[in-house]
């Protein structure tokens, strides 16, 4: 599923959907009156964001977890494990676990580190402060009120910003932008362009500027490439690729957490083959094909490189202290 094009601009079709936008606000009130939240008993760091759709937390999620563990931290990743089958507790086995069992995302942040799926956020917290977790990282997360967080940041992509502000289904919001903010310790703006509505934030909450920066960016310059992706907003991969001085030949986009078929992947390196491309495609995609269907297929390998570092590194020491 793609985000649909009103979602990025005012017109006809949000002001008649903004009924439903409240009764979605509504349904959040009374999940937060209702819920209880608890706290694991060591420092939580949310990483996540306001709007639905790809902004970057995956790449944040682990530079947070760089930093925490050059930090003599021991951290942990805790993730709903959207896509997968299983609602755990459940420590991710980078070499047994699948996709379609724990969810790309997890899948991939357990290639850096401990890794947690739970749709019970506190209980898959808590779980993890017993198995050694002296700091969590929330993948995801800001709108669920489960799970007391010590630190959340608002992952942004520039180039997208907030779209139209409004609340779903009227526009990606999951919340609004008022009550977003009364969560966040920091917005990390992912990108170089900078969004109206960033001129118009409170002191209160600082932004933290970064880019990403591919890891492997040399292995595909000059290269005449076939890059498919099922992400949110795929566009942001090809335009690193192409930064990376790859030749795209031809794109193919699928859905968010597309579950590729033997047939797909059988058409795309047919396509390849004709067009003597490589076929190349995100992490996360990499990550939901079985090992014996990734012959053949490489992936752009990417980091989150902040501007000013020391800024990160300040929130996430103060908060340590406190806690």
């Amino acid at each position: 599923m793609r985000d649909p094009e009103f979602w990025r601009h005012e017109g006809i079709i949000p002001k008649l959907l903004s009924p439903l936008s409240a009764a979605w606000r509504a349904g959040t009130c009374f999940r937060n009156l209702t819920t209880t939240p608890r706290h694991p008993g060591c420092p939580v760091f949310c990483v996540g964001n306001f709007t639905v759709g790809g902004a970057g937390k995956t790449p944040t999620a682990v530079a947070l977890y760089n930093l925490l563990t050059k930090l003599g931290r021991t951290p942990h990743f805790v993730s709903r494990g959207y896509g997968g089958s299983i609602e755990g507790p459940h420590r991710v086995d980078p070499d047994a676990d699948t996709a379609a069992k724990v969810g790309d995302e997890p899948l991939l942040l357990a290639q850096h580190g401990p890794a947690w799926i739970s749709r019970n956020r506190a209980l898959g917290a808590e779980t993890a402060r017993n198995a050694g977790a002296n700091a969590i990282i929330l993948d995801d997360g800001l709108q669920n009120p489960s799970l007391i967080k010590d630190c959340s940041f608002a992952v942004i992509d520039s180039s997208y910003g907030i779209g139209n502000g409004r609340v779903m289904p009227a526009g990606p919001m999951r919340e609004s932008l008022i009550s977003g903010l009364e969560k966040v310790r920091a917005i990390i703006l992912i990108g170089d362009k900078t969004p109206e509505f960033i001129a118009h934030l409170p002191a209160s909450v600082p932004v933290l500027r970064a880019g990403i920066e591919p890891i492997n960016g040399a292995e595909f310059d000059q290269s005449r490439v076939l890059a498919f992706a099922g992400i949110g907003r795929p566009s942001k991969f090809y335009d690193s690729l192409r930064k990376a001085g790859a030749q795209i030949i031809q794109t193919h986009d699928f859905s968010d957490h597309h579950p590729f078929t033997a047939q797909e992947l059988g058409d795309l390196r047919a396509e390849a083959s004709n067009l003597d491309a490589r076929l190349v495609t995100t992490q996360k995609d990499l990550m939901r094909l079985p090992l014996q269907d990734r012959d053949g297929i490489s992936s752009l390998d990417i980091r989150l490189v902040f501007e000013a570092p020391d800024q990160l590194a300040k929130i996430v020491t103060s908060v340590l202290a406190d806690g």
